[in-house]
Formats: structure tokens, sequence, C-alpha cells
């Protein structure tokens, strides 16, 4: 027999769906363009400059991985740094960004053939990025709720939010600007080896999340949720095959990967920040033993079995997890994990940690800064997740809940937080415009109706067709009474709503490029501002002094400041200094704020027995510079008491106890060596035509302490705007 003809419609149906990829590939890449320029305002600005404190250390190791391979790199023994210790980089640094930018400096100089500078290919990093992240939230948002659309709504978001692109725009060359990446890369593959129970996908999810480790800290937070996702899901009774297939690849072989890193190391077996994987692990091979025993034996037994096993093993577990922490073979958590569990901690004991902003707790106004309208769609999110729950699903509810408690611990934590919103964000968006739709689409069709049965009405004359046209009228009736009990909204209201959804969306876009051009995109070691008829003004008063330091000292000086400065002076001024911003020794960071809190002549021997030759400090009170060494001040106070107990904060305020810099300010602070170098020649300067010389434009008030001299210290250089003003060490008089 002859076989039918194929029909035409199957041929077209199939090439509509073709059409369909295609214009979501089109789509996808835009939106990763978009992501990409959308970054590039501070290379507008600024050309190519490297952002921030922690990006220069970065670009800087980069510089000596490329120039001296990765060997040399791995067993590399800074000694330019934490003198007279000195830092072995190699093993205490993640170095996923140096190789990431070392391989994509190699690919465009030997397989493109494309004469680049590695100085641009760091500062081009966060926006290359950005775009990889915009197509991974796609990927991940797309296998979650299995609808396109809302994988492009959220790489959208994810391209546009402020809360990552806070450290995705050009020149931010920071461990984050990868790690985000990998971070939702990594849960994309999760999610998708849970739903397809595929060996290949979780052993991708293990490499990725080796990528995760080796580029930010950050990763214990994958290391947690991924337990906790497998714990709640064993408590739900959704324990699948899949789920024992990628839980087990992953744990084991991404742990085994991950301690490959150096500074990682023995951690996910000995540290208690990583003993909930550990855990869950023995709990998934007590789970499914208990299914194999329980096709075996009878029901009656099973249970006595699994009873005595199930005591036993709690109580073998926790006696050795109790003996292996006392014998020092299982870490306790380490003060930044103690920070997330109780905010307080931090300041109580450890504040070196405290110090640093971006440990801070999040303020309100952040959040509806970072994410706009977000912050209204993520419980909205939330609710359609639980609605339509799946697999994937009940992972994007753990990681909304958890991100959205640490961003309130740590404003840091804001990244961790952004691409979830962006998710939950998409999938409200979706949602609400297709009930939107939906009812706009019923009220027209309703419209049509209506319309249809008045024309026949005019048509029917007759009384048996009168007749006829009552019969029908009440089975009209009767379906537009069906109609309206599944019609709420209608056709004017549900417009306006669409219009009205639409206008806060083109909001959210005028907010975030708002924000990536004015708020993330001015570097910090190049400042700028506006004048009083809108120019604009740069204070380029770093590299000022970085650039006299690295010409006008010698290469063996020994320089001294606050650790916040310290990867700029090395990277930019090639120089030795005590501390840096790896704060990984609090005691000599306690020893250079001792320095800094004392007297001249107190500090003076401490300065001699520590090889000081240049001390630098900052100072905005000409021009308004808030972020100095004085607002700072009380930090390195507070720090040098857990060095030192004589350092007591309370000797550095007033009666009041307040921190004062005017002639109520406490006595010992108006002797100390940083007032001294801050505030040395300021009594003779006018800020303020209408203010008294030395008045002080960040704290709006008139110094305390006009008249004094240095004894132990010279003036070499002071900026031009006196941001940055540096100290000569002058050699005891038996050596001079």
């Amino acid at each position: 027999m002859n076989q039918k003809p194929k029909k035409a419609t199957s041929f077209f149906h199939f090439t509509r769906e073709k059409k369909e990829v295609t214009l979501r590939i089109l789509i996808l890449i835009v939106i990763s363009l978009l992501a990409f320029l959308v970054r590039l305002f501070s290379v507008l600005r600024f050309e190519s400059v490297i952002h921030e404190f922690d990006p220069h250390f970065n670009y800087r190791s980069t510089l000596f991985l490329i120039r001296e391979g990765f060997y040399k790199f791995l067993t590399w023994f800074d000694e330019f740094s934490w003198y007279p210790l000195g830092r072995n980089v190699g093993s205490t640094v993640f170095p996923g960004i140096m190789f990431t930018a070392a391989t994509l400096f190699w690919i465009i100089k030997n397989v493109l053939r494309i004469a680049v500078e590695i100085r641009n290919v760091c500062v081009m990093m966060g926006p290359f990025f950005a775009s990889l992240t915009a197509i991974s939230t796609y990927f991940f948002t797309t296998e979650v709720t299995k609808k396109p659309r809302a994988g492009l709504i959220a790489a959208t978001f994810i391209s546009l939010v402020p809360g990552y692109m806070s450290r995705s725009v050009a020149g931010s060359f920071d461990n984050e600007c990868i790690a985000i990446f990998a971070l939702v890369f990594t849960f994309y593959l999760w999610v998708k080896s849970v739903n397809t129970g595929s060996l290949f996908f979780s052993l991708l999810t293990a490499i990725s999340y080796l990528y995760m480790v080796a580029s930010w800290g950050g990763y214990v937070f994958i290391i947690n949720l991924i337990p906790l996702y497998t714990l709640v899901m064993l408590l739900l009774g959704r324990f699948s095959k899949n789920l024992y297939i990628a839980y087990n690849i992953t744990y084991v072989i991404g742990s085994l990967l991950s301690m490959q890193v150096t500074w990682v190391g023995y951690l996910p077996v000995q540290s208690s920040e990583h003993m909930a994987g550990l855990g869950v692990f023995g709990l998934l091979q007590l789970y499914g033993g208990y299914i194999w025993i329980q096709s075996l034996l009878p029901q009656q037994h099973v249970v006595k079995f699994i009873k005595i096993l199930g005591i036993f093993t709690v109580v073998t577990s926790t006696v050795g997890l109790i003996i292996a922490t006392f014998l020092g073979y299982v870490s306790p958590w380490g003060g930044r994990f103690y920070s997330l569990l109780d905010p307080t901690y931090a300041k109580e004991n450890i504040p070196i940690i405290a110090s640093v902003s971006e440990h801070q707790p999040t303020a309100w106004g952040s959040y509806f800064f970072d994410l706009h309208i977000l912050i209204f769609l993520f419980p909205a999110g939330i609710y359609f997740c639980i609605k339509e729950l799946n697999d994937g699903k009940i992972f994007l509810i753990l990681y909304a809940l958890t991100s959205a408690y640490f961003s309130g611990v740590m404003v840091r934590l804001m990244l961790v937080l952004a691409p979830i919103s962006c998710v939950l964000g998409a999938i409200s968006v979706t949602e609400l415009l297709d009930i939107f739709s939906k009812y706009y689409h019923q009220s027209k069709e309703k419209e049509k109706t209506e319309k249809k049965e008045k024309k026949e009405k005019e048509k029917e004359n007759s009384f048996s067709e009168k007749k006829k046209k009552t019969s029908t009228k009440m089975k009209v009736k009767q379906k537009s009474k069906q109609e309206s009990e599944d019609f709420h909204i209608g056709e004017v209201a549900s417009l306006v709503a669409i219009i009205l959804f639409m206008s806060l969306l083109f909001a959210f876009m005028r907010h975030s490029i708002w924000a990536a051009s004015e708020a993330y995109s001015s570097p910090s070691v190049v400042l700028a501002a506006k004048g009083h008829q809108g120019e604009k003004i740069i204070f380029d008063d770093f590299r000022e002094a970085y650039y006299w330091l690295r010409q006008n000292t010698p290469d063996s000086a020994k320089i001294m400041s606050w650790w916040d400065y310290g990867y700029q002076i090395t990277s930019m001024a090639n120089r030795t200094v005590l501390v840096d911003n790896n704060t990984w020794n609090n005691s000599h960071i306690g020893t250079v704020g001792k320095m800094l809190a004392l007297s001249e002549n107190e500090s003076y021997p401490l300065l001699v027995k520590h090889d000081v030759d240049y001390v630098l400090v900052l100072f905005g009170g000409v021009v308004g510079y808030s972020s100095d060494d004085i607002n700072k001040f009380l930090w390195p106070v507070r720090i040098a008491g857990s060095v030192d107990p004589a350092v007591k904060e309370d000797d550095y305020l007033n009666s009041r106890k307040q921190f004062r810099v005017d002639k109520e300010g406490a006595p010992k602070f108006l002797d100390s060596l940083m007032y001294k170098m801050v505030y040395y020649r300021f009594g003779q300067v006018t800020t303020d035509p209408n203010r008294p010389p030395g008045f002080d434009r960040v704290r709006n008030t008139v110094i305390g302490r006009k008249d004094f001299t240095l004894e132990h210290l010279e003036e070499a250089f002071t900026t031009e705007h006196w941001i940055v003003r540096i100290y000569k060490v002058l050699k005891p008089s038996n050596r001079r």
C-alpha cells in the first residue's frame, strides 16, 4: 500500500519550533551583549583602571604567573608584603581569577593572534563573565521552570541588577567577578543532575564546584546548601535514584578535586564548615541501605534493625566528632562563619573582621538600591514556586531563604542573593503577565460573543424564532455565568496592570543603568566629583602618591600604613609594606594600629624596631573625602587593644564618650601619631572662606590642636588635594 504523504503542518510546526529556538538564541546573545556593554562606563570615564584594593593584588599576582610560570607561582614567597614576615602567596590565595586571566590572555595572544595587554584583559574580566553569568542564569531558570521565557527574563535581570554589577563592572578584577558565574553555573548543573540522574552532569557539577572553590571562599555556601537541600528532600519523602547519584558523585569527586587547591587542602574533611556535607553523605548511604534491606527482610525485622543501626550511628558519629575536634583533627568554625550565625560575634571577639565595611550588616536601603523592584517580586516568586512545586523549585526556595538571611548579616553576601532574586523575579514576571494576558484575552472573547449575539438578535423576527431565541438566551446566560466565574479582571484593568508592570520593569532598567554609571563605575584609586556648575573634578591623589613613592624612595624602603592600602602600595608603588588586605595576622595589624594610636615619642621605638622608612596616611578634611584614616581611627585602636590590653578605646573618647577632633577631643587622641600626621600644618590652611583656618570639611569642625611640630618624623610628600600624606621616619641620632 502507498504511504500517505506527510501533512504540511508537521513540517510547518518543525519550522516554527526551529524559529523559536533561533529567536531565543538571538535574544540571549543580545542580553549577554547588554550585560557586557552596560559595565563599560568605567572604561569610558577613566580608561583601563583597576578598581578598589584586592584587584591590585590579583593583577600583580597575574603578572607574576604570566612571567614566571605555573610552578613558580605555586611556590612564590612574596617579600614585599607583611614585612618582616613575608607571605607564601601560592598557598594562601584562591588562584582561580589569576589562572583564568592568564588563560584568556594566552588564548587571545597565541590562538586569536591579537596583540593585547594583560592589564586590559584583567580590566575586561568583569563584563566578560557578566555575559557568561547571564547565559548560565538562563539555563538555570529554564531547567527549573521549563519555561524559556522565564529564563530570558532572568538573564535580563542578572545583566542589569546593581547587586551583581557592583563586582562585575570593567576594572573590578576581584574574585567575585568570576565566582558568581561559577556559583550559578554549578547550581544549574546540580539541578540538571537531580532532574536527569546523569553521571555526566554530576561529574560536570563537581568540576564546576572545583572552579568555584579555586575562585572564592564563598564556595562554603554551595557545600552547605546542597547537603541542606538533600536533607530536606529526604524529610519530604522525595528521595530518588537521581538524587542519590547526583549527590554522591558531586560530593565525593567535588571534595577530592577541591582538596587539590592548596589554600583549601584537607579542609573538606577537617573543617567544621564542611561537616554538613559529610554528615548528609553518610545519612544518604544509610537511607539507601535501608531501602535495600527493606527489599530483603520482612517489615518487622527491618524496623528493629534500623532502630538499632540508627542509634548506634548517631552515638558513634557524635562521640567521634567530639573526640576528633578535641584532638584537633576537626577544626572549629572560623570567625567569619561565626559572624554569619551571630552578627555580634565579630565586633565583640574579632575586631579585624568587624572593621571591614563589607562585613557590616546590610541596611534596608541597600536592598532597594541593589535589587529595586526585585525585592517585591522575590516573595511572589517563592509563592509561585510553592504553588507548582517540583524538585528544582524546592532548591530555589532553600537558596532564596538562606541567601536572604546571610545577605542581611553581611552586606558582601548581597552578591549571593542577587542571582536568586533575578530567578524568582523572572518567575513572578512570567506568571503575572500570563495571568493578566489571560484575563485580557478572556474579556476580548466575551466582547466578541456579545456582539455576535446582538447580531443574531436583530435577525430573529418570527415568534417561533423568538421562542427559540429565548431558549438560546438561557443557554448563553448559563455559558456567560460559567465564563464570569473564571473571569475576574476586566479588559481595561488587565491592560492597565500590564502597562503598569512594564513601566516598573523600565524603571528597574533605568535605575540599574544609573547605578552602573554613577555608583559602581568610579574606582577608589581615582576619585571623581562634580563642581558647583556640574563640571567633573578628578582627584588622582592616590596614583600621584604611589608614583612618588616609586620614583623617590629606595627600592628597599618599608612603608607603613593601615592595612587597607597595602595591596595598592605593593602593586603600584612596588614597595614593601608591613600589612596589607590579606589580614591573615591579627597581631601584626594590631601592632600597626598601636603605633598609629600612641604618641609620637611612644611610637618611634616601635617604628625603628620594625624598620619603617615611611608612613602613609589618608586625610579628607580639605576636599571632603570621608573614607580617610581619622574616620577609621577607632578600628586600629580596637584591633590594637586585642593585642595589647593597655590600648583602650575609652582613652580616645572624651568624657561624654564621643570621638571628636575639635577642642573637646580626648587629650590622648589629640597627641596620637595619627592625629599629628593627618593634621600637620593643617591649622594654617583655609578650606572654607567663611570658616577659620583648620576647618575639617569631613568632621565639619575646626580641629582642636593646630600648633604642633614633629620630632621624629618629617613631611616627605603631600598630594595636590591633601588626600594622601607621606612622612619619612628619621633615623635615631646615633645612626644619622
